[in-house]
């Protein structure tokens, strides 16, 4: 995408630093990206790569070293806070809460002090939370306190809404349920950046994605756009006196196997495919447990984290 100045989010060549002097540490290094309105965009990364660091530049918690950042068109984070709180939610990896207050109490307490704020049972009700309104907050389980992380983030109604790795410490069906919320706001208008560790996560929900690593941007698009570069495979046991041997499998792709399993890293899935069941059909070769897996975020991922070069550590002012 092209970044407009129609973007709900528009972040142009974006620098972020830490420290002075010699202890000077960039995090984030010429970041650009645009969000359209009603867009659900992922930004992935690896450890310390500079997601967290780069969505705070959003939130207005601090100003870019370098770089421009517009909110809901023509707005500064920093400069228009006042203007954009209202209009935003944001999901933080850790929310500090009171312990000794119930989730009622605690949202209650939230309410009074946000715009355009839903209704309390609503609230609760939209993050699953209802049946746990009577608890204190220092009962909840992890999972729990990210869906009361996320009660509050929801609570204003926003336009955008940042989310910041929302399902740590959820179990499966509490993240497919946040999965449903997070598709439902989307449905209804709200634009979404989140941030996950969770690839299934990314693939699942986002419109559009970017892979960042160490402080860069590595390759953005659709999920379909990163992956076609990366190869598929297949993947099957060859039993020791079946007459067959992996030398002999009529297929284009590369052949590996390890511990009694044979595995092909192809660019043609389908063709290979049909001629590898086509010659085990007219063999009489059995193909244990065959699986056939296209490219995944997961392979695009790794590769990205293991093949780019490192930048250099510091910029020129």
């Amino acid at each position: 995408m092209t970044p407009t100045d129609d973007s709900h989010i528009l972040v142009e060549e974006v620098s972020r630093r830490y420290g002075r002097g010699r202890d000077t540490f960039t995090a984030v290094r010429g970041v650009s990206f645009a969000v359209a309105p009603g867009q659900l965009f992922a930004l992935l990364g690896t450890n310390g790569a500079g997601k967290t660091s780069t969505v705070e530049l959003l939130e207005g918690l601090a100003a870019p070293h370098r770089g421009r950042i517009r909110l809901f068109g023509d707005l500064d984070p920093v400069a228009d806070r006042a203007r954009i709180r209202p209009r935003t939610g944001a999901m933080l990896q850790e929310g500090g809460f009171i312990s000794h207050l119930t989730v009622r109490e605690t949202v209650l307490m939230w309410a009074e002090l946000t715009s355009r704020s839903r209704p309390v049972d609503e609230a609760l009700d939209l993050t699953g939370l209802t049946h746990r309104a009577d608890v204190l907050v220092q009962n909840l389980s992890g999972g729990e306190k990210r869906r009361l992380d996320l009660t509050m983030a929801t609570l204003s109604q926003p336009e955008i809404l940042f989310l910041d790795e929302p399902t740590t410490g959820m179990d499966a069906e509490g993240r497919h349920a946040t999965w449903k919320l997070i598709r439902q706001l989307r449905e209804q208008g709200t634009t979404v950046l989140l941030t996950t560790h969770y690839l299934e996560e990314a693939e699942t929900l986002a419109d559009r994605l970017a892979i960042m690593h160490r402080g860069r941007i590595a390759v953005s698009g659709t999920v379909s756009q990163i992956v076609a570069g990366h190869p598929s495979t297949l993947s099957f046991g060859l039993a020791a006196d079946g007459g067959a041997t992996p030398g002999e499998l009529p297929v284009s792709g590369r052949v590996e196997q390890h511990q009694g399993r044979v595995t092909i890293v192809t660019e043609r899935l389908q063709e290979d495919a049909a001629r590898l069941l086509a010659w085990a059909t007219e063999r009489g070769v059995t193909l244990d447990r065959f699986t056939a897996r296209p490219a995944s975020l997961e392979e695009a991922f790794i590769s990205i984290a293991h093949s780019h070069r490192d930048p250099d550590e510091e910029e020129t002012t």
